[in-house]
């Protein structure tokens, strides 16, 4: 699964899944363009020899101007991998508009800012792969994450319709759907509630980053030829 020579740009590429699926793509070979908001860990892309950015997804002129920057100093942009995503966790009756439109302004709004300016330069080159990083909560739902799955849940819908719409153009669209993965996002749940989790998944064990990263590698790849706006779960049988 040979990336060389392939411009991919992932996004909240500073921690967790993010920065392990960019780990994975720049040891394939990639020439990689990194979003996130660890200063420090933006320096350390830069002297492995990445484009880091402090790019916010929410701010459509500031991704028009990165994917700008990208084509005109690598000619062109091939893969984009969306992880950008925030939560901010309350029950409904709790639940400020701030609350609301913070997780959907990154998670959902952000994805869309990426998507419609990275596939500008896909449609001219006729090809280019997307993976959109939803969540199994988009599927099920969680009590205290209406926020939350509902911009996991857009992402899904989101993506079955961009597939539909750039397909003709040799543009993949695709969603992965990570379930329980040991992250910094996950070390704030409960033991209880860990406990409960892994419950219901009959792997009986949690996830690793690097299961969601070799995942979103074989779907940007050159092995993916025919794989389009499907949504798969990395998730230890979660949601079967």
């Amino acid at each position: 699964m040979n990336m060389l020579g392939k411009i991919v740009l992932v996004t909240g590429a500073t921690r967790g899944i993010g920065e392990a699926i960019a780990q994975r793509l720049k040891g394939a070979g990639a020439q990689l363009i990194v979003t996130g908001r660890d200063p420090e860990r933006l320096r350390a892309w830069e002297s492995q020899g990445a484009l880091a950015k402090a790019a916010d997804v929410t701010d459509a002129t500031q991704v028009d101007e990165l994917v700008e920057e990208i084509v005109t100093r690598f000619g062109g942009l091939d893969v984009v991998v969306n992880n950008a995503g925030i939560t901010q966790d309350r029950l409904l009756m709790r639940m400020g508009d701030d609350d609301w439109q913070k997780v959907i302004d990154t998670n959902l709004t952000g994805v869309f800012h990426v998507c419609r300016a990275a596939i500008r330069p896909m449609l001219k080159k006729r090809q280019g792969k997307i993976v959109n990083i939803s969540s199994v909560i988009g599927v099920t739902g969680n009590a205290g994450q209406t926020n939350y799955a509902a911009s996991k849940a857009g992402v899904i819908g989101f993506s079955k319709a961009l597939a539909k719409e750039v397909a003709s153009r040799n543009i993949l669209v695709n969603v992965v759907a990570p379930g329980y993965i040991e992250t910094d996002m996950t070390q704030v749940l409960t033991a209880e509630q860990k406990s409960e989790i892994m419950r219901l998944i009959p792997l009986g064990r949690t996830g690793q980053r690097e299961d969601v990263a070799s995942l979103v590698h074989f779907l940007v790849s050159p092995e993916n030829g025919y794989i389009t706006g499907q949504t798969i779960h990395c998730d230890g049988g979660l949601v079967i």
